[in-house]
């Protein structure tokens, strides 16, 4: 018998949280991962420099090469190279609040990123080619009802961000449609991992109450207190990602946990795990979060962090990807700030 030709996988944004997670599954299932990274005078490579040697390349199934998402050329040139059976785009410039700032080059990634890599696959006829596209929450918004959002729940988003993800589900569609290009949206709510970058509000709030209890930090400072989302594990959502290019034909997905917190909620549960005698006082953007213990204020909130346009309440209803997929969350948000927590204290 022949030997078994792996399966080859092209992952865009492979240094970020969700690709390095992505990476350790593929590499488990013996896969050949190629992975894209933007050329920076800092490597960036710290989430995945467990999985290859950067400077022997010893792994022999794992290889990186530099491009860019706003650069068509270079994406199709890589596409032409490696000829995966899969892409996955996980690339983007995924801070929201950063989106009111950079808007131009929000959309130029989120949303002309994924239809330069779809515009890359018809051009070369990579007919056999499965494409995952990386969806949003925040494609959802606006909310009028506050329940569970699913796959048929419209779009009505509140950012730049949210609307070039909108662009990309739609390109997703239109590309398994108009050319029968196996094109897959994972439309993903919220999911972390001690993985995420310091900028987003969990990893802000393990981080900062960390260091207030170990006393490098004075205080926390947040926005919206009161902004509802699904919490996720970022492990638990790559799994999702392969299961969607596995299934038998493309489709679009929600992965959630149909559970939901506000970020208050998220600093009492990260605060009594840390043993951190927690009170809250004031209203609107003067409240604050104070140590009972000695009475200083150890949260407080900046209006520099609220978002021009809030989307107040995301949760997912992910029975079509139980139903068909067999996929739903493992770890619960407990586990996931236990996780978060046990990483940040390892630093110390």
């Amino acid at each position: 018998m022949g030997k078994i030709r792996k399966k080859i996988a092209l992952i865009f944004g492979i240094t970020g949280q969700d690709g390095s997670y992505l990476s350790e599954l593929l590499l488990k299932k013996n896969y050949i991962i190629h992975g894209v990274k933007r050329r920076s005078s800092s490597a960036n490579t710290e989430r995945i420099d467990h999985l290859f040697d950067s400077l022997n390349f010893s792994n022999k199934n794992f290889f990186i090469h530099y491009g860019d998402i706003s650069d068509g050329t270079s994406t199709l040139n890589i596409i032409n190279k490696v000829k995966p059976d899969e892409i996955y785009n996980l690339a983007a410039q995924s801070h929201v609040r950063v989106s009111f700032d950079v808007p131009e080059y929000t959309a130029d990634v989120t949303a002309l990123g994924a239809l330069r890599i779809l515009e890359s696959i018809r051009i070369l006829n990579l007919k056999k080619t499965k494409y995952y596209q990386a969806s949003s929450s925040e494609m959802y918004g606006l909310v009028k009802k506050k329940k569970s959002l699913n796959e048929k729940t419209p779009f009505h988003p509140r950012s730049v961000y949210g609307i070039s993800k909108v662009f990309a589900f739609n390109a997703t569609v239109h590309y398994r449609e108009a050319y029968n290009i196996f094109a897959c949206n994972g439309i993903l709510f919220n999911h972390e991992s001690p993985r995420r970058g310091p900028t987003f509000v969990t990893k802000k709030i393990v981080q900062g109450l960390v260091r207030i209890q170990k006393g490098l930090q004075n205080k926390l400072t947040l926005g919206n207190l009161y902004a509802v989302r699904d919490w996720g594990h970022a492990k638990d959502y790559a799994i999702s990602m392969w299961k969607i290019l596995q299934y038998k034909k493309p489709d679009d997905w929600v992965i959630a946990t149909n559970k939901d917190q506000t970020v208050k909620k998220f600093i009492d549960l990260v605060a009594k795990k840390l043993n951190i005698p927690l009170k809250w006082r004031g209203k609107g953007i003067n409240e604050k979060g104070i140590n009972k213990i000695n009475g200083k204020v150890i949260v407080d909130l900046d209006k520099k962090f609220l978002r021009p346009s809030e989307v107040d309440f995301l949760k997912g209803d992910f029975s079509k990807a139980k139903k068909h997929l067999k996929w739903s969350p493992g770890i619960s948000t407990d586990q996931l700030i236990d996780d978060m927590i046990n990483e940040e204290l390892s630093i110390y």
